[in-house]
């Protein structure tokens, strides 16, 4: 299969609390290839979450290595974390996290304001007004998220993820304020996305019903890998 474009070596995470140290990552060892739409599962409180920050450059390791494209990056600065986030990665949350009292538009446009390498303001937004249409959504790009429905405002969120046309989506808990029917349309959008763009894609859940929307998965427990299945679908 190549070189994985992520590769984790006994990767671990404790966390200081007063005088002692709380281990969250016990050693890690994972490869995710470049394509693939993985699933990292496990019980709330194991770790996935803490893995994909670290995964996403929102926090880094207390030991082990983390390979990207077969670079370390585990020793980066904050500002090239950064760098790398901005240029590579693409994040969707539970929450949605859109600001409130702005279009769906501008929330899509707002990554953009940070990217190293902008176009003129025309092909910004007609590059967020397509993946906004992408999404479904070409009839609300002047709502605000308050006028939008849970799914919307998801869809909404997932568009501004793709804006910087990211190598790697990292979707934590996507579906978890969603209706099972809302749910499931926005995880065929992510099976889309991976096989029509090519998008690596890996879903944080503790949903087995989510899981099965992967073509892989990985098992986390207390800080450990406790298993995987790696057919493709």
């Amino acid at each position: 299969m190549g070189t994985p474009l992520i590769e984790l070596r006994g990767l671990q995470k404790a966390y200081r609390l007063g005088d002692v140290d709380v281990p969250v990552l016990k050693g890690i060892d994972m490869e995710i290839h470049e394509g693939t739409l993985l699933a990292l599962m496990g019980p709330s409180g194991g770790g996935k979450s803490t893995l994909m920050n670290i995964l996403g450059f929102l926090d880094v390791p207390t030991g082990g290595q983390y390979l990207l494209d077969g670079r370390d990056v585990t020793t980066l600065s904050a500002n090239a974390r950064a760098d790398l986030r901005n240029e590579r990665i693409g994040f969707v949350f539970q929450n949605f996290n859109l600001l409130a009292r702005t279009s769906a538009l501008k929330n899509v446009l707002m990554p953009l304001e940070y990217a190293k390498r902008r176009q003129s303001a025309r092909e910004e937004r007609a590059w967020a007004e397509s993946l906004l249409r992408r999404v479904g959504l070409g009839e609300r790009m002047d709502y605000q998220p308050s006028q939008m429905s849970g799914g919307q405002q998801q869809r909404v969120a997932i568009a501004r993820a793709l804006v910087n046309r990211p190598k790697i989506l990292f979707a934590d808990e996507p579906t978890g304020n969603l209706d099972s029917k809302t749910s499931e349309e926005v995880l065929r959008m992510f099976q889309e996305l991976n096989e029509q763009e090519g998008i690596t894609i890996v879903l944080v859940t503790h949903s087995a019903e989510v899981g099965a929307f992967a073509k892989e998965a990985y098992h986390i427990k207390d800080g450990l890998i406790v298993g995987g299945t790696y057919t493709e679908k």
